[in-house]
């Protein structure tokens, strides 16, 4: 039977067995790399973040608690993310066999695939990569990925109030990124003015 890593919560842990590293790169690569291709706005960023989190999973992967994996994986990811955005260097992949390493989600997707996986309008995402990371990594967790305040703070690792203080300062940015798709004010309808129908009075002695 093979192990899911979909709902594993703490009641499942005293028969609980962890997944392997290949049923979790089966299960959640496509989730892992839409989450990178939000916080990453390129394909290209995008891939190495999501080979970077899954070489992250591998070294971890003992280490995990029964828990909600996917939240987990979005806390891996994150990190991982912002990790490379205030060092401004790659992860080495030095711990990786071969062997792993050609079991890591493929580079080779078909732009139909990245595109309906990943796109958004270009506007937002521009505007998303303009915010600074921290910000971006809060506001693509609530508002693209769903997540909640409080799934928001523990994956992040921070208190609930810096979560609102962040999404509320991002959304603020984004809505003034993207004020000039703002639909234009419809103009008032004009009423047009009723003239009432001349009427002459008859003539004396005519009706």
């Amino acid at each position: 039977m093979t192990t899911t890593t979909q709902d594993a919560g703490p009641q499942s842990a005293p028969g609980w067995t962890p997944p392997t590293w290949e049923e979790v790169v089966e299960q959640h690569s496509a989730r892992v790399y839409r989450l990178a291709y939000r916080l990453t706005g390129n394909v290209h960023d995008a891939e190495d973040l999501t080979q970077d989190v899954f070489v992250r999973v591998f070294r971890s992967l003992h280490t995990y608690q029964p828990g909600t994996f996917e939240g987990w994986l979005h806390r891996i990811t994150t990190n991982v993310f912002l990790d490379k955005m205030r060092r401004k260097q790659r992860i080495r992949f030095d711990a990786l066999s071969d062997e792993s390493a050609a079991r890591l989600p493929s580079r080779d997707r078909s732009p139909e695939v990245t595109y309906e996986e990943t796109h958004l309008d270009d506007d937002v995402q521009r505007a998303l990569d303009a915010l600074s990371p921290d910000f971006r990594a809060a506001v693509v967790l609530c508002d693209i990925e769903g997540l909640s305040y409080e799934e928001v703070a523990a994956t992040l690792g921070i208190k609930l109030g810096t979560v609102r203080s962040r999404i509320h300062r991002g959304r603020s940015q984004l809505r003034e990124a993207l004020a000039h798709r703002a639909p234009a004010p419809r103009p008032e309808p004009v009423t047009p003015v009723r003239r009432r129908p001349m009427v002459r009075r008859p003539a004396a002695g005519t009706v």
